[in-house]
């Protein structure tokens, strides 16, 4: 075997040697390529969709009339992970149009404490403490006599106090007359916490003394 190897011409075998120096290169890039890092895109045999025109966040985009490159969700959009929004939920109103008449969600304490403080946030300027439409801010445009205000509902009106709650969550998400729509700064379970605290100012100057528990009713005679 020695013999055969001494008779291989010298310039073959660093043929040979060569051919299998070279073929490690190969290895060497693939090695390189999967463990290291490169501002270059990668070769791409197949282009798919990885290389494509696009528009980043803030660009102009004539393709539409506002010329916004960021579009708005399409109505009734739902994130993946979310469940379908019901309706009596999101817009206060059943499938057949007519306005829900009790709250959608579980009312309880913490609910109408949470509701208590939106109210004193976003209500309370102009409905008042109490909710009789008496706030500051009424009472300021009443001193002001300008002639362009329109006094806040009362809670307590026959009116409202017989409108049902889908009615006036929709009136809290859309605005009515001089109000403005508080749908784009308080979340949809906001408003109902809110609905079920205007609730409870309503009971508290209409309740009867059959509504106020024994205990509570021996403390005030």
């Amino acid at each position: 075997m020695r013999r055969l190897l001494e008779e291989v011409p010298r310039w073959l075998k660093m043929a040979v040697l060569a051919s299998v120096v070279l073929s490690w290169v190969p290895l060497a890039l693939v090695a390189k390529a999967r463990f290291s890092t490169s501002a270059k895109p990668r070769l791409h045999v197949v282009f798919d969709m990885d290389n494509q025109p696009k528009l980043k966040a803030q660009q102009a985009n004539p393709l539409f009339a506002d010329d916004r490159e960021i579009r708005s969700p399409v109505p009734g959009t739902v994130p993946f992970s979310a469940t379908a929004p019901d309706p009596a939920i999101e817009t206060g109103k059943k499938a057949d149009g007519t306005w829900v008449a009790v709250i959608p969600l579980k009312v309880d304490l913490a609910f109408v404490r949470r509701g208590r403080d939106r109210y004193h946030i976003y209500c309370e300027p102009c409905h008042g403490v109490a909710g009789y439409g008496d706030g500051p801010v009424a009472q300021r445009a009443d001193a002001l006599q300008e002639g362009t205000w329109t006094q806040p509902a009362s809670f307590h009106t026959d009116l409202v106090r017989g409108r049902p709650s889908g009615h006036l969550f929709n009136t809290i998400t859309h605005g009515i007359r001089n109000m403005p729509p508080y749908g784009p700064q308080i979340p949809v379970r906001d408003r109902w916490a809110i609905v079920s605290y205007i609730r409870a100012l309503e009971l508290s100057q209409n309740a009867k003394l059959e509504d106020v528990p024994p205990q509570v009713v021996s403390k005030l005679k």
